[in-house]
């Protein structure tokens, strides 16, 4: 399995903690967050990753260097767009990489390998939204609304009493999902409006047709990091993944 990662912005809302480093960068337990995604990618099976890279994207480039690699191919592309277009962008730029099944990931996504292991194995449609399902919702929520496992609908302004779910910025693409989704990239990116899309409207667009099912991960842990509060909370959870690695070894 191949992951794609989308870390060109620079998350101008954690300034001025990004005013030099891209949020990706951002320390957790001593580890940039990346470091994170990279290690949990690779003890979930993953073995190829390419990070599309933007804001500072040599400091991006010389961590993803430093990395022992984990088992792991890793390679960047560089998405000179990052300034003045949204995260559509960044994936149409990957599109050469989408030749064979593969993961699409938030930069900011903060999680345990059991999700991205979960993901994997769970999805079984061309393109599959991974979902939790939370006791309330924020307006900064990718919301989703669901027909059992199909996604009906995803968006951040969907009204509440169709949000059956949220996205937590991990999908998975299979059989022609790749294909398909690519495909729709180059679609959007045509339009006027192309570049100030997110590829969550990609994902609404290709839902109206029937392509997007969900995986859910409830009660695993994962997070993203969008605000100070959100980074103080994700510090938090990774604090204690190394507390309880280190009571094993001590077991």
């Amino acid at each position: 399995m191949k992951a794609i990662i989308l870390s060109a912005g620079q998350g101008s809302r954690l300034l001025p903690l990004t005013a030099d480093r891209p949020k990706c960068l951002l320390s957790l337990a001593g580890r940039p967050l990346i470091e994170w995604q990279v290690r949990h990618l690779a003890a979930s099976g993953v073995r190829e990753v390419v990070v599309v890279v933007g804001f500072r994207a040599e400091a991006v480039e010389a961590a993803l260097a430093s990395l022992d690699g984990h088992g792991l191919q890793i390679r960047t592309i560089f998405n000179p767009f990052y300034k003045v277009a949204e995260n559509v962008a960044s994936c149409w730029m990957a599109r050469h990489e989408m030749d064979r099944d593969f993961m699409l990931l938030n930069g900011d996504v903060v999680f345990e390998p059991a999700v991205a292991r979960t993901a994997i194995a769970d999805a079984r449609g061309p393109i599959s939204v991974t979902i939790n399902r939370p006791r309330e919702y924020d307006e900064d929520d990718m919301k989703v609304e669901l027909d059992g496992e199909r996604v009906l609908a995803i968006g951040k302004d969907l009204p509440m009493n169709r949000v059956g779910a949220e996205s937590i910025g991990m999908m998975i693409f299979r059989k022609d999902g790749p294909r398909l989704f690519a495909e729709e990239l180059d679609h959007v990116m045509r339009t006027p409006e192309g570049t100030r899309s997110w590829f969550t409207q990609v994902i609404h667009r290709m839902a109206a047709r029937g392509l997007v099912g969900s995986v859910a991960i409830n009660e695993l842990d994962w997070g993203e990091i969008d605000f100070h509060d959100d980074l103080e909370a994700m510090r938090a959870m990774v604090e204690r993944w190394v507390r309880a690695e280190r009571e094993v070894a001590r077991a």
